[in-house]
């Protein structure tokens, strides 16, 4: 584990595509996207926000799915289209008040390493890259999609409860 305890997160970050989703997003021949998200997901977010942790989704794509799904949630950290994830972040935490090591991220690719070198606790799920698990802090029992998210809201409120 990093220097910072998961205790000490006060915000979660995420990737959405194979992290709240399993990757794949179905296109239509009209060009309509859709992706699948993982209801016991959205309530461990739920529970973050509660909690009064911030959460936020940085994604590289954009999706409408992905901005109706995080205001059903609550999200209101939401960054698509995203070039620079690590700036996307720093922008957050700024507007947050907090530090990069105060937060954590959980990514699945490789577009996701700069992000989790930059942050307090670097997760990644069952299904990422081996690269990733290579660096990361800690790597989920669930894939993305497949209630990874959810574990990851689990391990940070039961770390904050001790």
């Amino acid at each position: 584990m990093s220097d910072v305890s998961l205790s000490d997160v006060r915000l979660v970050a995420f990737d959405v595509d194979g992290v709240f989703t399993d990757g794949r997003f179905y296109l239509s021949d009209d060009g309509v996207e859709s992706k699948a998200f993982h209801t016991q997901d959205g309530y461990g977010i739920r529970q973050l926000l509660d909690a009064g942790i911030e959460v936020a989704v940085i994604s590289g794509r954009r999706s409408g799915a992905v901005q109706k799904r995080m205001a059903e949630l609550g999200v209101v950290h939401v960054v698509q289209g995203c070039g620079d994830k690590v700036l996307a972040l720093d922008e957050i935490i700024a507007s947050l008040g907090i530090s990069s090591a105060a937060c954590a991220y959980v990514g699945d690719d490789i577009p996701d390493l700069p992000l989790l070198s930059h942050v307090g606790v670097a997760i990644a799920v069952a299904n990422a890259v081996q690269a990733l698990h290579d660096q990361c802090d800690y790597s989920t029992s669930s894939a993305g999609g497949s209630g990874a998210v959810r574990e990851v809201c689990e391990l940070i409120l039961g770390a904050q409860s001790q």
